[in-house]
Protein backbone atom coordinates (compact mmCIF):
# COMPACT_ATOMS: atom_id res chain seq x y z
CA UNK A 1 0.00 0.00 0.00
CA UNK A 2 2.22 2.80 -1.03
CA UNK A 3 1.89 6.31 0.38
CA UNK A 4 3.54 9.55 0.85
CA UNK A 5 7.33 8.97 1.82
CA UNK A 6 6.77 4.94 1.82
CA UNK A 7 4.93 1.95 1.64
CA UNK A 8 2.67 -0.27 4.09
CA UNK A 9 2.96 -3.89 3.70
CA UNK A 10 0.12 -6.44 5.54
CA UNK A 11 0.27 -10.16 5.56
CA UNK A 12 -1.97 -13.15 6.83
CA UNK A 13 0.76 -15.78 8.67
CA UNK A 14 -1.48 -17.24 11.19
CA UNK A 15 1.25 -19.67 11.98
CA UNK A 16 4.71 -18.16 11.72
CA UNK A 17 6.68 -17.37 13.99
CA UNK A 18 7.97 -14.09 12.86
CA UNK A 19 7.63 -12.72 9.59
CA UNK A 20 9.61 -9.63 8.18
CA UNK A 21 9.67 -7.74 4.49
CA UNK A 22 12.43 -7.64 2.53
CA UNK A 23 13.21 -6.41 -1.39
CA UNK A 24 15.11 -3.78 -3.41
CA UNK A 25 14.83 -1.63 -0.08
CA UNK A 26 16.83 -3.29 1.93
CA UNK A 27 19.40 -4.17 -0.35
CA UNK A 28 17.57 -7.63 -0.22
CA UNK A 29 18.44 -8.15 3.28
CA UNK A 30 18.37 -11.63 4.94
CA UNK A 31 16.45 -10.20 8.10
CA UNK A 32 14.70 -7.44 6.74
CA UNK A 33 12.43 -5.56 8.12
CA UNK A 34 10.00 -6.62 10.95
CA UNK A 35 6.28 -6.93 10.65
CA UNK A 36 4.40 -6.78 14.50
CA UNK A 37 1.59 -8.71 15.27
CA UNK A 38 -2.26 -7.73 14.34
CA UNK A 39 -5.31 -9.19 15.10
CA UNK A 40 -6.09 -12.89 13.29
CA UNK A 41 -3.10 -13.75 12.08
CA UNK A 42 -1.39 -10.49 10.31
CA UNK A 43 1.54 -8.70 9.99
CA UNK A 44 2.08 -4.92 9.27
CA UNK A 45 4.93 -2.99 8.34
CA UNK A 46 5.32 0.46 7.34
CA UNK A 47 8.54 0.99 5.11
CA UNK A 48 9.53 4.74 4.84
CA UNK A 49 11.50 4.42 1.40
CA UNK A 50 9.81 2.08 -0.39
CA UNK A 51 7.80 2.74 -3.51
CA UNK A 52 6.46 1.76 -6.53
CA UNK A 53 8.85 -0.41 -8.90
CA UNK A 54 10.16 -1.68 -5.94
CA UNK A 55 10.25 -5.02 -5.44
CA UNK A 56 9.78 -7.37 -2.66
CA UNK A 57 9.11 -10.81 -0.45
CA UNK A 58 8.07 -11.89 3.01
CA UNK A 59 10.76 -13.83 4.65
CA UNK A 60 8.70 -16.33 7.10
CA UNK A 61 10.15 -18.13 10.15
CA UNK A 62 8.21 -20.79 11.30
CA UNK A 63 10.27 -23.33 13.86
CA UNK A 64 13.34 -24.10 12.04
CA UNK A 65 11.75 -23.21 8.49
CA UNK A 66 13.18 -20.25 6.92
CA UNK A 67 10.64 -19.41 3.86
CA UNK A 68 10.75 -16.91 1.25
CA UNK A 69 7.10 -15.71 -0.52
CA UNK A 70 5.46 -13.46 -2.55
CA UNK A 71 2.63 -11.44 -1.44
CA UNK A 72 -0.53 -13.59 -1.98
CA UNK A 73 -1.69 -9.81 -3.13
CA UNK A 74 0.58 -8.44 -5.11
CA UNK A 75 -0.67 -7.06 -7.75
CA UNK A 76 2.54 -6.76 -9.81
CA UNK A 77 5.43 -9.87 -10.13
CA UNK A 78 8.53 -10.07 -11.74
CA UNK A 79 7.46 -13.54 -12.66
CA UNK A 80 5.78 -16.11 -10.83
CA UNK A 81 8.92 -17.69 -9.10
CA UNK A 82 10.05 -14.31 -8.93
CA UNK A 83 9.44 -11.44 -6.60
CA UNK A 84 6.67 -9.00 -5.56
CA UNK A 85 6.44 -5.84 -7.12
CA UNK A 86 5.41 -2.20 -5.43
CA UNK A 87 1.91 -0.89 -7.46
CA UNK A 88 0.20 2.05 -7.15
CA UNK A 89 -3.49 1.15 -7.55
CA UNK A 90 -4.32 4.81 -7.81
CA UNK A 91 -1.85 6.07 -10.30
CA UNK A 92 -3.57 4.97 -13.62
CA UNK A 93 -5.55 7.73 -15.45
CA UNK A 94 -8.81 6.42 -16.50
CA UNK A 95 -9.40 8.98 -18.26
CA UNK A 96 -12.94 9.48 -17.38
CA UNK A 97 -13.96 5.98 -18.28
CA UNK A 98 -17.34 5.32 -17.33
CA UNK A 99 -18.41 2.44 -19.92
CA UNK A 100 -21.19 0.08 -18.35
CA UNK A 101 -21.80 -3.87 -19.54
CA UNK A 102 -23.94 -3.86 -22.45
CA UNK A 103 -27.81 -5.76 -21.15
CA UNK A 104 -27.77 -8.97 -21.56
CA UNK A 105 -30.26 -9.21 -24.51
CA UNK A 106 -27.70 -7.31 -26.69
CA UNK A 107 -24.26 -9.07 -25.58
CA UNK A 108 -22.47 -10.67 -28.39
CA UNK A 109 -19.33 -12.35 -26.52
CA UNK A 110 -15.51 -13.05 -28.66
CA UNK A 111 -13.89 -15.48 -26.62
CA UNK A 112 -9.98 -14.48 -26.85
CA UNK A 113 -6.92 -15.92 -25.40
CA UNK A 114 -4.18 -13.24 -25.15
CA UNK A 115 -0.77 -15.44 -26.01
CA UNK A 116 -2.43 -17.08 -29.31
CA UNK A 117 -4.34 -13.73 -30.66
CA UNK A 118 -1.76 -12.12 -32.21
CA UNK A 119 2.16 -13.38 -31.50
CA UNK A 120 5.02 -11.84 -33.15
CA UNK A 121 8.58 -12.93 -33.80
CA UNK A 122 8.24 -16.46 -32.01
CA UNK A 123 7.10 -14.34 -29.12
CA UNK A 124 3.64 -15.13 -27.55
CA UNK A 125 1.17 -12.11 -27.69
CA UNK A 126 0.26 -9.55 -25.34
CA UNK A 127 -2.21 -6.84 -24.13
CA UNK A 128 -0.75 -4.32 -26.23
CA UNK A 129 -0.59 -6.21 -29.24
CA UNK A 130 -4.47 -7.37 -28.49
CA UNK A 131 -5.32 -3.90 -27.95
CA UNK A 132 -4.27 -3.78 -31.82
CA UNK A 133 -6.97 -5.97 -32.91
CA UNK A 134 -9.86 -3.69 -31.54
CA UNK A 135 -10.62 -2.36 -34.41
CA UNK A 136 -11.48 -6.14 -36.17
CA UNK A 137 -13.74 -6.76 -33.44
CA UNK A 138 -15.48 -3.54 -33.72
CA UNK A 139 -16.03 -4.01 -37.09
CA UNK A 140 -17.36 -6.94 -36.57
CA UNK A 141 -19.94 -5.75 -34.35
CA UNK A 142 -19.29 -7.54 -31.41
CA UNK A 143 -20.44 -6.31 -27.96
CA UNK A 144 -18.00 -7.87 -25.34
CA UNK A 145 -14.76 -9.91 -25.25
CA UNK A 146 -13.82 -12.34 -23.13
CA UNK A 147 -10.12 -12.73 -22.24
CA UNK A 148 -9.37 -15.98 -21.11
CA UNK A 149 -7.18 -15.70 -17.53
CA UNK A 150 -4.49 -13.14 -17.28
CA UNK A 151 -3.36 -14.48 -13.92
CA UNK A 152 0.50 -14.70 -13.63
CA UNK A 153 1.28 -18.52 -14.53
CA UNK A 154 4.11 -20.67 -14.62
CA UNK A 155 6.03 -20.47 -17.78
CA UNK A 156 5.99 -18.31 -20.94
CA UNK A 157 2.94 -20.01 -22.67
CA UNK A 158 -0.59 -20.98 -20.87
CA UNK A 159 -3.97 -21.39 -21.27
CA UNK A 160 -4.06 -19.15 -17.55
CA UNK A 161 -5.99 -21.68 -15.88
CA UNK A 162 -3.19 -22.35 -13.76
CA UNK A 163 -3.02 -19.04 -11.85
CA UNK A 164 0.19 -19.14 -9.74
CA UNK A 165 -0.50 -15.25 -8.40
CA UNK A 166 -3.95 -14.60 -8.21
CA UNK A 167 -3.75 -10.97 -7.55
CA UNK A 168 -1.31 -10.11 -10.57
CA UNK A 169 -1.95 -9.38 -14.16
CA UNK A 170 0.81 -11.68 -16.35
CA UNK A 171 3.99 -10.07 -16.25
CA UNK A 172 4.54 -11.49 -20.09
CA UNK A 173 0.94 -10.09 -20.88
CA UNK A 174 2.27 -6.81 -19.80
CA UNK A 175 1.10 -6.46 -16.23
CA UNK A 176 -1.49 -4.35 -14.95
CA UNK A 177 -1.35 -1.01 -16.32
CA UNK A 178 -1.64 -3.21 -19.72
CA UNK A 179 -5.21 -4.88 -19.03
CA UNK A 180 -6.01 -1.30 -17.95
CA UNK A 181 -5.37 -0.02 -20.71
CA UNK A 182 -6.22 -2.51 -22.90
CA UNK A 183 -9.58 -2.05 -21.09
CA UNK A 184 -10.08 1.69 -21.59
CA UNK A 185 -9.38 1.44 -25.61
CA UNK A 186 -12.08 -1.39 -25.34
CA UNK A 187 -14.34 0.69 -23.65
CA UNK A 188 -13.92 3.68 -26.41
CA UNK A 189 -14.27 0.90 -29.20
CA UNK A 190 -17.76 0.19 -27.32
CA UNK A 191 -16.87 -3.36 -25.92
CA UNK A 192 -17.13 -4.42 -23.13
CA UNK A 193 -14.22 -6.74 -21.37
CA UNK A 194 -15.55 -9.76 -19.10
CA UNK A 195 -12.97 -12.17 -17.47
CA UNK A 196 -12.15 -15.74 -16.98
CA UNK A 197 -11.18 -16.51 -13.65
CA UNK A 198 -10.28 -19.56 -11.30
CA UNK A 199 -11.26 -20.03 -7.79
CA UNK A 200 -11.69 -23.95 -8.03
CA UNK A 201 -8.17 -24.44 -7.80
CA UNK A 202 -4.96 -22.31 -8.28
CA UNK A 203 -1.47 -23.37 -9.43
CA UNK A 204 -0.55 -26.24 -8.87
CA UNK A 205 3.33 -25.31 -10.17
CA UNK A 206 5.10 -21.79 -8.72
CA UNK A 207 2.87 -21.53 -6.01
CA UNK A 208 3.67 -19.42 -3.32
CA UNK A 209 0.45 -19.82 -1.70
CA UNK A 210 1.51 -23.21 -0.97
CA UNK A 211 2.33 -24.08 2.97
CA UNK A 212 2.57 -20.63 2.75
CA UNK A 213 3.41 -19.78 6.36
CA UNK A 214 5.01 -23.11 7.04
CA UNK A 215 2.00 -25.04 8.67
CA UNK A 216 0.15 -28.15 7.16
CA UNK A 217 -1.97 -31.45 7.65
CA UNK A 218 -1.73 -34.29 6.11
CA UNK A 219 1.24 -32.78 3.64
CA UNK A 220 -1.96 -30.72 1.87
CA UNK A 221 -1.57 -27.07 1.08
CA UNK A 222 -1.76 -25.56 4.72
CA UNK A 223 -3.11 -22.23 5.33
CA UNK A 224 -4.92 -21.53 1.75
CA UNK A 225 -6.21 -24.99 1.18
CA UNK A 226 -8.55 -27.71 2.21
CA UNK A 227 -6.43 -30.00 3.70
CA UNK A 228 -8.01 -33.15 4.00
CA UNK A 229 -9.57 -35.40 0.84
CA UNK A 230 -11.72 -32.06 -0.25
CA UNK A 231 -8.57 -30.34 -1.37
CA UNK A 232 -8.23 -32.68 -4.29
CA UNK A 233 -8.76 -31.49 -8.30
CA UNK A 234 -7.96 -32.96 -11.23
CA UNK A 235 -5.17 -29.95 -11.19
CA UNK A 236 -3.92 -30.84 -8.23
CA UNK A 237 -4.48 -30.75 -4.07
CA UNK A 238 -5.24 -27.48 -4.42
CA UNK A 239 -8.80 -26.48 -3.95
CA UNK A 240 -9.13 -23.13 -1.92
CA UNK A 241 -10.63 -23.76 1.88
CA UNK A 242 -13.67 -22.06 1.24
CA UNK A 243 -15.34 -22.44 4.93
CA UNK A 244 -12.26 -20.44 6.19
CA UNK A 245 -12.89 -16.72 6.48
CA UNK A 246 -9.79 -15.54 5.76
CA UNK A 247 -9.84 -17.25 2.25
CA UNK A 248 -13.28 -16.46 1.59
CA UNK A 249 -12.31 -12.76 1.97
CA UNK A 250 -9.19 -13.42 -0.23
CA UNK A 251 -11.57 -14.50 -3.01
CA UNK A 252 -13.82 -11.90 -2.23
CA UNK A 253 -11.28 -9.26 -2.56
CA UNK A 254 -10.08 -10.92 -5.29
CA UNK A 255 -13.70 -10.70 -7.28
CA UNK A 256 -13.95 -7.24 -6.86
CA UNK A 257 -10.46 -6.27 -7.45
CA UNK A 258 -11.19 -7.03 -11.28
CA UNK A 259 -14.41 -5.47 -11.16
CA UNK A 260 -13.07 -2.15 -9.35
CA UNK A 261 -9.46 -1.78 -9.91
CA UNK A 262 -9.59 -2.81 -13.62
CA UNK A 263 -12.72 -1.48 -14.43
CA UNK A 264 -14.27 -5.09 -16.36
CA UNK A 265 -17.79 -5.40 -17.14
CA UNK A 266 -17.82 -9.25 -15.93
CA UNK A 267 -16.60 -12.28 -15.13
CA UNK A 268 -16.77 -15.78 -15.92
CA UNK A 269 -15.51 -18.09 -14.04
CA UNK A 270 -13.99 -21.98 -14.82
CA UNK A 271 -15.53 -25.32 -13.78
CA UNK A 272 -17.67 -24.25 -10.72
CA UNK A 273 -18.84 -27.79 -10.80
CA UNK A 274 -15.34 -28.20 -8.74
CA UNK A 275 -16.66 -25.81 -6.65
CA UNK A 276 -19.58 -26.56 -5.40
CA UNK A 277 -19.15 -30.51 -5.54
CA UNK A 278 -16.34 -32.78 -4.56
CA UNK A 279 -15.37 -34.98 -7.20
CA UNK A 280 -16.64 -32.72 -10.15
CA UNK A 281 -18.96 -35.27 -10.82
CA UNK A 282 -22.09 -33.71 -9.35
CA UNK A 283 -21.95 -35.48 -6.23
CA UNK A 284 -20.20 -35.24 -3.17
CA UNK A 285 -21.97 -31.76 -2.64
CA UNK A 286 -19.24 -29.30 -1.42
CA UNK A 287 -21.65 -26.81 1.05
CA UNK A 288 -19.04 -24.13 1.93
CA UNK A 289 -18.48 -23.71 -2.24
CA UNK A 290 -22.18 -23.15 -2.90
CA UNK A 291 -22.04 -20.81 0.03
CA UNK A 292 -18.94 -18.95 -1.36
CA UNK A 293 -20.52 -18.85 -4.87
CA UNK A 294 -23.85 -17.24 -3.34
CA UNK A 295 -21.50 -14.90 -1.39
CA UNK A 296 -19.70 -13.63 -4.20
CA UNK A 297 -23.00 -13.01 -6.43
CA UNK A 298 -24.91 -11.51 -4.24
CA UNK A 299 -22.03 -8.96 -3.45
CA UNK A 300 -21.66 -8.25 -7.23
CA UNK A 301 -25.45 -8.09 -7.57
CA UNK A 302 -25.42 -5.43 -4.69
CA UNK A 303 -22.42 -3.68 -5.87
CA UNK A 304 -21.92 -3.89 -9.00
CA UNK A 305 -25.65 -4.34 -11.19
CA UNK A 306 -24.11 -3.88 -14.36
CA UNK A 307 -22.00 -5.90 -14.28
CA UNK A 308 -22.23 -9.66 -15.18
CA UNK A 309 -21.07 -13.29 -13.84
CA UNK A 310 -21.17 -16.11 -15.63
CA UNK A 311 -20.40 -19.96 -14.81
CA UNK A 312 -19.17 -22.94 -16.39
CA UNK A 313 -20.92 -25.44 -14.79
CA UNK A 314 -21.72 -27.52 -18.02
CA UNK A 315 -24.30 -29.67 -16.18
CA UNK A 316 -27.23 -27.42 -17.30
CA UNK A 317 -28.30 -27.00 -13.45
CA UNK A 318 -31.29 -24.34 -13.11
CA UNK A 319 -29.83 -23.95 -9.46
CA UNK A 320 -26.71 -22.20 -10.80
CA UNK A 321 -28.69 -19.12 -12.12
CA UNK A 322 -30.73 -18.80 -9.66
CA UNK A 323 -30.52 -15.99 -7.22
CA UNK A 324 -33.05 -17.73 -5.09
CA UNK A 325 -33.63 -20.62 -2.87
CA UNK A 326 -30.38 -21.63 -2.33
CA UNK A 327 -29.28 -20.97 -6.12
CA UNK A 328 -25.90 -20.06 -7.03
CA UNK A 329 -27.09 -16.44 -8.31
CA UNK A 330 -24.78 -16.30 -11.57
CA UNK A 331 -26.75 -14.18 -14.07
CA UNK A 332 -25.77 -17.19 -17.15
CA UNK A 333 -24.11 -20.21 -17.65
CA UNK A 334 -22.18 -21.58 -20.66
CA UNK A 335 -24.74 -24.23 -22.54
CA UNK A 336 -24.02 -27.79 -23.55
CA UNK A 337 -27.66 -28.24 -24.38
CA UNK A 338 -26.55 -26.09 -27.25
CA UNK A 339 -23.10 -27.09 -28.32
CA UNK A 340 -23.49 -30.30 -28.79
CA UNK A 341 -26.76 -31.22 -30.39
CA UNK A 342 -26.14 -28.11 -32.84
CA UNK A 343 -22.50 -29.77 -33.66
CA UNK A 344 -23.87 -32.86 -34.38
CA UNK A 345 -26.34 -31.54 -36.57
CA UNK A 346 -23.20 -29.33 -39.05
CA UNK A 347 -21.07 -32.24 -38.79
CA UNK A 348 -22.91 -35.86 -39.57
CA UNK A 349 -22.05 -36.79 -42.73
CA UNK A 350 -25.40 -38.03 -43.97
CA UNK A 351 -28.26 -35.63 -44.45
CA UNK A 352 -30.49 -38.17 -43.00
CA UNK A 353 -29.04 -38.35 -39.81
CA UNK A 354 -29.38 -34.47 -39.02
CA UNK A 355 -32.48 -34.75 -36.50
CA UNK A 356 -34.68 -30.94 -36.47
CA UNK A 357 -36.50 -32.03 -33.67
CA UNK A 358 -33.21 -32.61 -31.42
CA UNK A 359 -31.72 -29.36 -33.20
CA UNK A 360 -35.07 -27.31 -32.07
CA UNK A 361 -34.99 -28.61 -28.45
CA UNK A 362 -31.24 -27.31 -28.59
CA UNK A 363 -32.04 -23.75 -29.97
CA UNK A 364 -35.61 -23.28 -27.79
CA UNK A 365 -33.34 -24.20 -24.81
CA UNK A 366 -35.37 -22.90 -21.33
CA UNK A 367 -38.00 -20.26 -20.34
CA UNK A 368 -35.17 -17.80 -19.39
CA UNK A 369 -33.03 -17.50 -22.52
CA UNK A 370 -30.44 -14.76 -21.29
CA UNK A 371 -29.19 -17.37 -18.56
CA UNK A 372 -27.28 -18.96 -21.55
CA UNK A 373 -24.36 -18.70 -23.07
CA UNK A 374 -24.33 -20.56 -26.60
CA UNK A 375 -21.71 -21.12 -29.22
CA UNK A 376 -20.40 -23.64 -31.61
CA UNK A 377 -16.83 -22.91 -30.76
CA UNK A 378 -14.86 -22.31 -27.39
CA UNK A 379 -11.41 -22.81 -26.28
CA UNK A 380 -12.82 -26.20 -24.43
CA UNK A 381 -14.50 -27.14 -28.24
CA UNK A 382 -11.23 -26.81 -30.40
CA UNK A 383 -8.47 -28.11 -28.16
CA UNK A 384 -6.77 -31.48 -27.36
CA UNK A 385 -8.36 -33.34 -30.12
CA UNK A 386 -11.01 -31.80 -30.26
CA UNK A 387 -11.66 -29.79 -33.93
CA UNK A 388 -12.61 -26.29 -35.34
CA UNK A 389 -16.48 -26.84 -36.74
CA UNK A 390 -14.76 -26.76 -40.62
CA UNK A 391 -12.18 -29.52 -39.80
CA UNK A 392 -14.71 -31.70 -38.45
CA UNK A 393 -17.45 -31.21 -41.34
CA UNK A 394 -14.83 -31.98 -43.80
CA UNK A 395 -11.14 -32.65 -42.78
CA UNK A 396 -9.67 -33.26 -46.69
CA UNK A 397 -10.90 -30.15 -47.69
CA UNK A 398 -11.97 -27.70 -44.81
CA UNK A 399 -12.55 -24.96 -47.14
CA UNK A 400 -14.60 -26.36 -49.12
CA UNK A 401 -18.19 -25.94 -50.08
CA UNK A 402 -19.71 -28.24 -47.48
CA UNK A 403 -17.71 -27.33 -44.64
CA UNK A 404 -18.14 -23.19 -45.86
CA UNK A 405 -21.10 -23.77 -45.94
CA UNK A 406 -22.01 -25.96 -42.63
CA UNK A 407 -19.95 -23.66 -40.35
CA UNK A 408 -21.52 -20.68 -41.66
CA UNK A 409 -24.78 -22.20 -41.13
CA UNK A 410 -23.84 -23.31 -37.26
CA UNK A 411 -22.32 -19.58 -36.70
CA UNK A 412 -25.96 -18.18 -38.24
CA UNK A 413 -28.14 -20.45 -36.08
CA UNK A 414 -25.83 -19.33 -32.70
CA UNK A 415 -26.15 -15.94 -33.56
CA UNK A 416 -30.58 -16.74 -34.00
CA UNK A 417 -31.45 -18.45 -31.03
CA UNK A 418 -32.19 -16.91 -27.39
CA UNK A 419 -29.30 -17.14 -25.59
CA UNK A 420 -25.76 -15.21 -25.25
CA UNK A 421 -24.51 -15.65 -28.47
CA UNK A 422 -20.27 -16.18 -28.21
CA UNK A 423 -17.82 -16.80 -30.94
CA UNK A 424 -13.94 -18.15 -30.60
CA UNK A 425 -11.24 -16.20 -32.01
CA UNK A 426 -10.99 -16.68 -35.67
CA UNK A 427 -14.29 -18.51 -36.25
CA UNK A 428 -14.85 -15.41 -38.34
CA UNK A 429 -12.23 -16.42 -40.73
CA UNK A 430 -12.54 -20.02 -40.51
CA UNK A 431 -9.84 -20.97 -38.58
CA UNK A 432 -8.76 -24.37 -38.72
CA UNK A 433 -5.98 -24.65 -36.19
CA UNK A 434 -7.07 -26.97 -33.24
CA UNK A 435 -6.53 -24.66 -30.52
CA UNK A 436 -3.14 -24.52 -28.43
CA UNK A 437 -1.05 -21.54 -26.65
CA UNK A 438 1.47 -22.02 -28.61
CA UNK A 439 0.20 -21.77 -31.91
CA UNK A 440 -1.12 -18.30 -32.64
CA UNK A 441 -4.26 -17.68 -35.20
CA UNK A 442 -3.55 -17.07 -39.12
CA UNK A 443 -4.81 -13.77 -39.37
CA UNK A 444 -3.75 -13.80 -43.35
CA UNK A 445 -7.23 -15.79 -43.19
CA UNK A 446 -8.87 -12.64 -42.36
CA UNK A 447 -8.26 -11.57 -45.80
CA UNK A 448 -8.60 -14.93 -47.26
CA UNK A 449 -11.87 -15.27 -46.09
CA UNK A 450 -13.06 -11.07 -46.09
CA UNK A 451 -16.22 -12.20 -47.49
CA UNK A 452 -16.99 -15.02 -44.41
CA UNK A 453 -15.91 -12.46 -41.59
CA UNK A 454 -18.78 -9.68 -43.46
CA UNK A 455 -20.96 -12.62 -43.18
CA UNK A 456 -20.53 -12.96 -39.35
CA UNK A 457 -20.43 -9.05 -39.20
CA UNK A 458 -23.42 -8.69 -40.56
CA UNK A 459 -25.15 -11.59 -38.98
CA UNK A 460 -23.76 -9.10 -35.70
CA UNK A 461 -25.45 -6.74 -36.31
CA UNK A 462 -28.69 -8.07 -37.46
CA UNK A 463 -28.69 -9.92 -33.95
CA UNK A 464 -28.05 -6.64 -31.90
CA UNK A 465 -30.97 -4.64 -34.30
CA UNK A 466 -28.20 -2.25 -35.58
CA UNK A 467 -30.85 -1.35 -38.29
CA UNK A 468 -33.29 -1.06 -36.31
CA UNK A 469 -35.30 -4.01 -38.11
CA UNK A 470 -34.58 -6.61 -36.32
CA UNK A 471 -35.31 -6.37 -32.45
CA UNK A 472 -37.26 -9.47 -32.44
CA UNK A 473 -33.91 -11.33 -32.46
CA UNK A 474 -33.31 -9.67 -29.04
CA UNK A 475 -35.52 -10.86 -27.90
CA UNK A 476 -36.54 -13.68 -25.28
CA UNK A 477 -40.05 -15.33 -27.28
CA UNK A 478 -39.04 -18.50 -29.33
CA UNK A 479 -41.98 -20.43 -31.42
CA UNK A 480 -41.72 -23.21 -33.59
CA UNK A 481 -43.11 -21.99 -36.75
CA UNK A 482 -42.57 -25.74 -38.68
CA UNK A 483 -40.27 -28.59 -38.66
CA UNK A 484 -39.99 -31.44 -41.07
CA UNK A 485 -37.60 -34.06 -40.34
CA UNK A 486 -37.85 -35.50 -43.51
CA UNK A 487 -36.69 -32.47 -45.54
CA UNK A 488 -34.54 -31.20 -42.63
CA UNK A 489 -35.74 -27.80 -42.85
CA UNK A 490 -36.96 -26.08 -39.38
CA UNK A 491 -38.40 -22.32 -39.06
CA UNK A 492 -38.52 -20.47 -35.91
CA UNK A 493 -39.86 -17.21 -34.62
CA UNK A 494 -37.94 -14.68 -32.18
CA UNK A 495 -40.10 -12.54 -30.44
CA UNK A 496 -39.28 -9.24 -28.80
CA UNK A 497 -43.07 -7.49 -27.57
CA UNK A 498 -44.82 -7.05 -30.78
CA UNK A 499 -41.59 -7.18 -32.94
CA UNK A 500 -40.65 -10.55 -34.49
CA UNK A 501 -38.14 -11.94 -36.55
CA UNK A 502 -38.47 -15.40 -38.77
CA UNK A 503 -35.38 -18.02 -39.03
CA UNK A 504 -35.54 -20.59 -41.57
CA UNK A 505 -33.20 -23.30 -41.67
CA UNK A 506 -32.28 -25.83 -44.45
CA UNK A 507 -30.33 -28.72 -43.01
CA UNK A 508 -29.76 -30.64 -46.09
CA UNK A 509 -27.39 -30.65 -49.30
CA UNK A 510 -30.61 -29.23 -52.02
CA UNK A 511 -32.80 -26.04 -52.00
CA UNK A 512 -36.34 -26.30 -50.42
CA UNK A 513 -39.36 -24.40 -50.78
CA UNK A 514 -40.31 -23.89 -47.12
CA UNK A 515 -44.25 -23.52 -46.39
CA UNK A 516 -44.28 -22.26 -42.37
CA UNK A 517 -46.58 -20.22 -40.45
CA UNK A 518 -45.91 -16.59 -39.96
CA UNK A 519 -46.40 -14.56 -36.93
CA UNK A 520 -48.59 -11.93 -39.11
CA UNK A 521 -49.72 -11.71 -42.51
CA UNK A 522 -48.24 -8.97 -44.97
CA UNK A 523 -44.67 -8.55 -46.57
CA UNK A 524 -41.64 -10.06 -44.64
CA UNK A 525 -38.33 -8.76 -46.58
CA UNK A 526 -35.42 -10.95 -46.16
CA UNK A 527 -32.56 -9.25 -44.04
CA UNK A 528 -29.74 -12.07 -44.15
CA UNK A 529 -29.34 -15.00 -46.41
CA UNK A 530 -25.82 -17.10 -45.51
CA UNK A 531 -26.23 -18.67 -49.02
CA UNK A 532 -25.70 -15.23 -51.09
CA UNK A 533 -22.82 -15.46 -53.50
CA UNK A 534 -21.22 -12.07 -51.75
CA UNK A 535 -20.20 -13.90 -48.78
CA UNK A 536 -18.34 -16.67 -50.81
CA UNK A 537 -17.31 -17.52 -54.22
CA UNK A 538 -18.37 -21.13 -53.45
CA UNK A 539 -21.98 -20.45 -52.31
CA UNK A 540 -24.95 -20.48 -54.80
CA UNK A 541 -26.63 -17.48 -54.33
CA UNK A 542 -30.14 -19.70 -54.32
CA UNK A 543 -32.50 -16.65 -55.01
CA UNK A 544 -34.78 -16.27 -51.83
CA UNK A 545 -37.41 -13.54 -52.32
CA UNK A 546 -39.13 -11.06 -50.10
CA UNK A 547 -42.39 -13.29 -49.04
CA UNK A 548 -45.86 -12.03 -48.72
CA UNK A 549 -47.63 -13.76 -46.03
CA UNK A 550 -50.84 -14.71 -46.22
CA UNK A 551 -54.00 -14.25 -43.78
CA UNK A 552 -54.31 -18.44 -42.99
CA UNK A 553 -53.91 -19.74 -40.40
CA UNK A 554 -51.41 -22.62 -39.78
CA UNK A 555 -51.00 -23.96 -36.77
CA UNK A 556 -50.80 -21.70 -34.18
CA UNK A 557 -50.05 -18.58 -36.63
CA UNK A 558 -52.48 -16.48 -37.81
CA UNK A 559 -50.90 -16.63 -41.11
CA UNK A 560 -48.63 -18.36 -43.39
CA UNK A 561 -45.74 -17.91 -46.31
CA UNK A 562 -43.39 -19.99 -48.22
CA UNK A 563 -39.79 -19.31 -48.43
CA UNK A 564 -36.92 -20.53 -50.66
CA UNK A 565 -34.37 -21.56 -49.23
CA UNK A 566 -30.75 -22.60 -50.24
CA UNK A 567 -28.71 -25.91 -49.37
CA UNK A 568 -26.92 -25.59 -45.59
CA UNK A 569 -28.45 -21.93 -45.26
CA UNK A 570 -30.22 -19.99 -42.71
CA UNK A 571 -32.50 -16.91 -43.80
CA UNK A 572 -33.77 -14.33 -41.68
CA UNK A 573 -36.90 -12.08 -42.24
CA UNK A 574 -38.49 -9.36 -40.53
CA UNK A 575 -42.15 -7.07 -40.83
CA UNK A 576 -40.62 -5.05 -44.62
Amino acid sequence: MPHDGGTAFRVWAPNADSVAVTGSFTDWSEDGIPMRAEDNGHRYADVAGAGPGDEYQFVIHNGDQRLMRIDPRARAVTQSSGNGVVYDREAFDWEGDAFGCPPHDDLVVYEAHIGSFVAADGDAGDLDRLAGKLDHLADLGVSAVELMPVTEFAGDYSWGYNPSNPFAVSSSYGGPDALKDFVKHAHRHGIAVILDVVINHFGPSDLALWQFDGWSENEKGGIYFFNDERSSTPWGDTRPDYGREEVRAYLHDNVLMWLEEFHLDGLRFDATLYVRTVDGLGTGDLPEGWELMRSITAAVRERHPDKILIAEDLQSDPAITSPEDGGAGFHAQWDPGFVHPVRQVLTAVDDHDRSMTELAEALRGNDEPFRRVIYTESHDEVAEGSMRVPDEVDGGDPTGWAAQKRATLGLAMTLTAPGIPMLFQGQEFLERQEFRDTVPLDWDRAEQFRDIVRLTGDLVRLRRDAGGVSRGLRGDGFDVLHLDDDAKTLAWARRAGDDAAVVVVNASAEPRDVTTGMPSAGPWAVRFNSDAATYSALFAGHETLDVEAVDEPLGEQPAVGTVSVGAYTLVVLTPA
